[in-house]
């Protein structure tokens, strides 16, 4: 994730929670239909709520209820585990394969717990993932329930669609840089925030954006705010029966030659229960560069970043540790 910056607003921006406005809701299954026009429609939603807002959220994308929940309860039961066996995926080293912490030395995590790790591909990840509880490793193919791997799986199929079609509302081709996408990464950032109570902070996760290009939210409960760019406040994200919310990242902006920006979001506690957030983040591979796509860029749009790769970042974020006003994204602009 990226850190806040000068271009990043504060956490006294104005709330609108006591009436948050809708938010784009997309029928992703409308995007696998025989007719032409019902998709050209679908694409053409997408890739206004990138353009304009850089969020929205999907139903009919694929996935199970009982795999979500299942996602879910794998991660709730690891936060439930004892500190000791939870400490022995804690680093200070980001490129370890599995890293568990809690309100870290990033300049964002207030107060929540993560634990994070890669999930892709899922035979040369699953072997570092927490052996406990037993339900979070279990592998794909002798699962009785549909747990962490399986919803790893098919979140990153929701994703891979989701890319095609905003490539193809940028003008540039859903098969563009095809094989790209296949191979790259997946990062999955496991959250749990505690219930809030009148002497904590109300900020589980300050203002920040992500890395990637894209990433897809599962939450157990509302918690999730998002900047409105309109009105420049905190905009409260609904929490909708089976829906999962998408938002772009950095190298989106940066593919995108700034057509599409990236959103600036945060985790607010939740005064009723404890959340858990399931963030999976989807980017090139480790040492793949992400560049403007140069069909984006003419003599009226002179490309507008540098290009930049997962491991740049990972660097950027070793070289500035102590700087909590670091911004990826602003090393990025030319």
């Amino acid at each position: 994730m990226s850190d806040t910056s000068k271009g990043i607003p504060q956490e006294q921006l104005p709330s609108q929670e006591l009436h948050p406005p809708p938010m784009p809701v997309i029928n992703l299954g409308h995007l696998s239909l025989d007719d032409p026009t019902v998709r050209s429609r679908v694409v053409n939603d997408i890739a206004k709520a990138c353009r304009d807002l850089g969020y929205f959220q999907v139903i009919s994308h694929g996935i199970s209820q009982s795999v979500m929940d299942g996602a879910i309860e794998a991660a709730s039961e690891f936060f439930k585990l004892p500190n000791e066996i939870k400490k022995e995926y804690a680093s200070d080293d980001i490129r370890q394969p599995v890293r568990y912490d809690t309100s870290s030395k990033d300049g964002i995590s207030m107060s929540r717990a993560f634990l994070k790790h890669y999930a892709h591909p899922l035979c040369n990840w699953l072997q570092y993932w927490p052996q406990q509880p037993p339900i979070y490793r279990q592998a794909v193919s002798s699962l009785k329930k549909e747990y962490m791997a399986k919803y790893a799986v098919e979140v990153r199929v929701v994703a891979l669609k989701l890319m095609e079609a905003i490539l193809e509302g940028l003008g540039i081709g859903k098969e563009y840089m095809h094989e790209k996408f296949e191979e790259g990464l997946q990062l999955l950032s496991v959250n749990c925030y505690p219930k809030v109570s009148q002497s904590d902070t109300s900020i589980g996760l300050a203002a920040h954006s992500d890395y990637g290009l894209l990433t897809i939210l599962l939450t157990s409960c509302q918690g999730l705010e998002v900047v409105d760019r309109s009105s420049n406040s905190w905009k409260v994200v609904q929490q909708l029966p089976h829906a999962l919310h998408v938002h772009v990242g950095d190298h989106m902006e940066v593919l995108s030659n700034g057509r599409i920006k990236t959103v600036v979001h945060r985790a607010v506690l939740n005064p009723q229960e404890a959340r858990i957030s399931l963030a999976s983040i989807h980017g090139f591979a480790l040492h793949e560069k992400v560049s403007s796509a140069k069909e984006l860029v003419d003599e009226e749009n002179p490309q507008k970043y540098k290009e930049s790769s997962f491991n740049d970042f990972l660097e950027h974020l070793t070289a500035n540790m102590d700087n909590r006003q670091r911004n990826f994204l602003e090393s990025l602009r030319m």
